[in-house]
Protein backbone atom coordinates (compact mmCIF):
# COMPACT_ATOMS: atom_id res chain seq x y z
CA UNK A 1 0.00 0.00 0.00
CA UNK A 2 2.31 3.02 -1.23
CA UNK A 3 0.58 5.96 -1.33
CA UNK A 4 1.45 8.26 -4.37
CA UNK A 5 0.87 11.94 -4.75
CA UNK A 6 1.07 14.37 -7.25
CA UNK A 7 4.15 16.52 -6.63
CA UNK A 8 5.72 19.68 -8.47
CA UNK A 9 5.22 19.17 -12.15
CA UNK A 10 2.49 16.58 -12.12
CA UNK A 11 4.80 13.80 -11.57
CA UNK A 12 3.95 11.37 -8.54
CA UNK A 13 5.65 10.48 -5.84
CA UNK A 14 5.77 8.74 -2.78
CA UNK A 15 6.02 9.90 0.65
CA UNK A 16 8.38 8.70 3.56
CA UNK A 17 8.77 8.99 7.04
CA UNK A 18 13.08 9.04 8.14
CA UNK A 19 13.76 8.78 11.80
CA UNK A 20 16.69 9.37 12.76
CA UNK A 21 19.27 8.89 15.08
CA UNK A 22 22.57 10.41 15.32
CA UNK A 23 25.80 8.91 16.50
CA UNK A 24 28.38 9.89 18.16
CA UNK A 25 30.39 10.68 14.90
CA UNK A 26 27.17 12.83 13.92
CA UNK A 27 26.84 14.08 17.07
CA UNK A 28 30.25 15.87 16.57
CA UNK A 29 29.76 17.08 13.20
CA UNK A 30 26.64 18.73 14.47
CA UNK A 31 28.72 20.48 17.06
CA UNK A 32 31.59 21.43 14.85
CA UNK A 33 29.00 22.64 11.90
CA UNK A 34 25.27 22.49 12.20
CA UNK A 35 24.74 24.15 9.10
CA UNK A 36 25.81 20.62 8.07
CA UNK A 37 21.86 19.58 7.93
CA UNK A 38 21.22 21.90 5.04
CA UNK A 39 23.87 20.40 2.93
CA UNK A 40 22.47 16.84 3.61
CA UNK A 41 19.36 17.74 2.43
CA UNK A 42 21.13 19.33 -1.23
CA UNK A 43 22.90 15.91 -1.35
CA UNK A 44 19.08 14.05 -0.62
CA UNK A 45 17.90 16.37 -4.03
CA UNK A 46 20.70 14.80 -5.65
CA UNK A 47 20.02 11.39 -4.88
CA UNK A 48 16.38 12.18 -6.90
CA UNK A 49 14.64 12.72 -3.28
CA UNK A 50 12.91 15.99 -1.68
CA UNK A 51 13.05 17.04 1.77
CA UNK A 52 9.38 18.51 2.41
CA UNK A 53 9.90 18.70 6.37
CA UNK A 54 12.26 18.87 8.90
CA UNK A 55 12.06 18.60 12.51
CA UNK A 56 14.67 18.07 15.50
CA UNK A 57 13.01 16.29 18.27
CA UNK A 58 13.37 14.95 22.00
CA UNK A 59 13.28 11.88 22.88
CA UNK A 60 14.08 8.58 21.13
CA UNK A 61 14.49 9.80 17.98
CA UNK A 62 17.07 13.18 17.12
CA UNK A 63 15.28 14.02 14.03
CA UNK A 64 12.14 12.87 11.77
CA UNK A 65 12.40 14.16 8.08
CA UNK A 66 9.32 14.29 5.56
CA UNK A 67 10.59 12.88 2.34
CA UNK A 68 9.10 12.37 -1.02
CA UNK A 69 10.54 10.28 -3.19
CA UNK A 70 9.59 8.52 -6.56
CA UNK A 71 9.73 5.04 -5.51
CA UNK A 72 11.30 2.79 -2.91
CA UNK A 73 13.77 2.08 -4.66
CA UNK A 74 15.14 6.08 -4.41
CA UNK A 75 14.43 6.07 -0.62
CA UNK A 76 16.74 2.87 -0.17
CA UNK A 77 19.26 4.66 -2.13
CA UNK A 78 18.79 7.72 0.41
CA UNK A 79 19.03 5.72 3.81
CA UNK A 80 21.36 3.06 2.65
CA UNK A 81 23.46 5.83 1.34
CA UNK A 82 23.09 8.26 4.55
CA UNK A 83 23.46 5.82 7.30
CA UNK A 84 26.51 4.57 5.43
CA UNK A 85 28.53 7.36 6.40
CA UNK A 86 28.21 6.23 10.24
CA UNK A 87 26.73 9.76 11.50
CA UNK A 88 23.45 8.41 11.80
CA UNK A 89 20.98 5.44 11.80
CA UNK A 90 17.77 5.78 10.01
CA UNK A 91 14.16 3.37 10.15
CA UNK A 92 12.29 4.78 7.11
CA UNK A 93 8.91 4.16 6.67
CA UNK A 94 6.04 4.74 4.23
CA UNK A 95 3.90 6.73 4.48
CA UNK A 96 -0.02 6.97 3.56
CA UNK A 97 -2.25 10.07 3.44
CA UNK A 98 -4.69 9.57 5.58
CA UNK A 99 -8.17 9.97 2.91
CA UNK A 100 -6.07 6.98 0.94
CA UNK A 101 -5.64 4.95 3.36
CA UNK A 102 -9.29 5.59 4.19
CA UNK A 103 -10.38 4.56 0.70
CA UNK A 104 -8.31 1.45 0.43
CA UNK A 105 -9.81 -0.17 3.83
CA UNK A 106 -13.25 1.09 2.95
CA UNK A 107 -13.14 -1.44 -0.60
CA UNK A 108 -14.39 -4.47 -0.47
CA UNK A 109 -12.38 -7.50 -1.56
CA UNK A 110 -13.62 -9.80 -4.07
Amino acid sequence: MLAFEYGAGGSTVATYVLLTKVTAAGVKTLQSNPRRIKKVNEEIEAMGARVVAQYATLGRYDFVNIVEAKDNETISRVSVGLGARGTVQIETLSAIPIETFIRTIGKKSK
